[in-house]
């Protein structure tokens, strides 16, 4: 069973009184203060510390003491993530660097003309990709599917302040009409874009392998992937220092039409090489590997 329930934490005030930091202050003032909100959720919220703490223990094989103090560290770099998406929503895009790796993927992708599937996780900052796009000569409709678990007065608040966003989003319904949707944006030589990373109760499933133990994966985006002749690519925004940014693109490799196992693989082991690289941006906060922590 899923322990995310499909919304995210933080008040309307907190993102509020962020805003306006950033843009009277700057972007490391606010993260001045992310050091002391970083610290109640790390007192505060048992639930997510376990997960995470299990995470860094058990599946990056960190000592006890070393995983038990990173979990703030954690929770830290995700708030630097959200200020900064902030940030640039506001239109300080400008204060940000961006690193493009393997954009040519993207590009040749697009020269097929038949669209093409985009496939991230909640590890980085994937969300502000759009922005990143407006950096180079790329002129492309994204579709974001999703099942809007997350339509709040948030959310709102980050359009409003943003001036919207060029995203279309393509919402997961019961009758299956989304999958005609998702049809008619390849048509158009569009990108889809899911997150292999979470499901919902109810949904189909599979079950993978990450980071040496087993765990369930949402069977959708995979299928979809695998039964479409269209290019599949895995994409992270991923934060480093400095206000500086990683994009990385990586075609599916090693993956067989309708094989959706194949594809599963693939997807975990692109996953896995870019927590290797940054095991602190695993934003997951639930028990993704459900009770296999009371082994």
């Amino acid at each position: 069973m899923s322990q995310w329930d499909g919304k995210s934490k933080g008040t309307l005030l907190g993102y509020k009184i962020f805003v306006f930091l950033i843009k009277k202050v700057g972007v490391r003032a606010a993260y001045l203060l992310l050091v002391f909100v970083s610290f109640y959720y790390f007192l505060f919220n048992p639930k997510s510390f376990k997960a995470i703490y299990y995470y860094l223990r058990e599946r990056q094989q960190y000592s006890a003491w070393r995983a038990f103090f990173a979990v703030y560290s954690v929770y830290y770099v995700f708030g630097q993530t959200i200020i900064d998406k902030v940030a640039i929503s506001a239109g300080l895009r400008d204060r940000f660097t961006y690193e493009f790796d393997g954009i040519d993927t993207l590009k040749e992708a697009l020269a097929d003309q038949r669209g093409g599937i985009l496939i991230s996780a909640h590890v980085g900052n994937f969300e502000i990709a759009e922005k990143f796009f407006a950096d180079i000569d790329l002129n492309f409709q994204i579709n974001l599917v999703t099942v809007d678990q997350e339509r709040t007065i948030i959310k709102e608040y980050i359009e409003r302040i943003s001036g919207g966003s060029s995203i279309k989003y393509i919402k997961i319904k019961d009758d299956l009409s989304h999958v005609f949707e998702i049809n008619d944006a390849l048509s158009n030589n569009e990108l889809i874009c899911f997150t292999g990373d979470r499901y919902f109760e109810g949904s189909k499933t599979l079950e993978g392998n990450l980071l040496g133990e087993k765990t369930t994966f949402p069977a959708g985006p995979f299928h979809i992937a695998s039964r479409l002749a269209v290019p599949v690519i895995f994409v992270y925004v991923m934060k480093e220092k400095n206000l500086h940014y990683h994009l990385y693109a990586r075609r599916a490799q090693q993956v067989k039409r309708r094989d959706v196992d194949s594809y599963l693989v693939a997807y975990t082991e692109s996953v896995e090489n870019i927590l290797k690289r940054y095991p602190l941006q695993w934003f997951n906060f639930f028990d993704f590997w459900r009770a296999r922590q009371d082994k």
